[in-house]
């Protein structure tokens, strides 16, 4: 190869790896570390940014049950912010907070900080009257009532509580309409006069009888 189509693989390769190394860095907090989806609702208000909020309701058409409200919210600000209340408007429904497991108090973001709403062991918000929330597949608007920002609000998405959001929706999941539990197998040692235990106390009696 000559020293001039050598020259030019190298420059080629430089390129790509520079591309590679843009594409990374363009992508960010926002999409990889964050494991955010670019087309869920986000806004930005103020120091306030709210992103990827979700409203998810139950996994199972007709069910009635609880539904909650899934969002990360970020504070750019030097000051930190609590999170006084959510509302749906246009709704009758009713949003309970509440903080992270081992936390009291109210939901607070710290300064240059973000909280996680949904998920185990995350702070929750539960629309106690999940029906009222709106249909799958359609958007609902929802406020996010800040101390200092004031409100937020944006249009979240409707989705259920399956696949990918499974692990975000309501931790309280009633069984669908028609549907049974499943019997449970008889604990050891629970047979009866049948089978192996049973067998073996009428042998006994009939050797003793005898």
């Amino acid at each position: 190869m000559s020293r001039s189509l050598r020259r030019g693989a190298l420059a080629a390769t430089a390129i790509v790896f520079s591309i590679a190394a843009l594409s990374a860095c363009a992508a960010g907090n926002d999409a990889q570390t964050l494991g955010v989806k670019p087309d869920n609702a986000a806004v930005t208000v103020d120091d306030v940014k709210i992103q990827n909020a979700l409203v998810i309701t139950q996994p199972h058409q007709g069910v009635k049950g609880p539904a909650v409200v899934s969002a990360t919210v970020f504070n750019n600000g030097s000051a930190p912010q609590t999170l006084d209340a959510i509302t749906l408007p246009g709704t009758s429904a009713t949003v309970k907070l509440t903080p992270a497991a081992g936390s009291t108090g109210p939901i607070t973001i710290p300064a240059l900080g973000s909280v996680v709403i949904g998920g185990a062991g995350n702070a929750t918000a539960t629309i106690e009257n999940g029906t009222e929330a709106a249909r799958k597949g359609d958007a609902q608007e929802v406020v996010f009532k800040l101390s200092k920002t004031g409100d937020v609000g944006l249009q979240a998405f409707v989705v259920p509580a399956a696949s990918y959001f499974k692990e975000f929706g309501p931790s309280v999941v009633p069984a669908p309409p028609g549907s049974s539990p499943t019997a449970s197998a008889p604990a050891e040692g629970e047979h009866g006069g049948e089978g192996e235990h049973g067998t073996d106390a009428s042998a006994e009696a009939t050797t003793a009888g005898h």
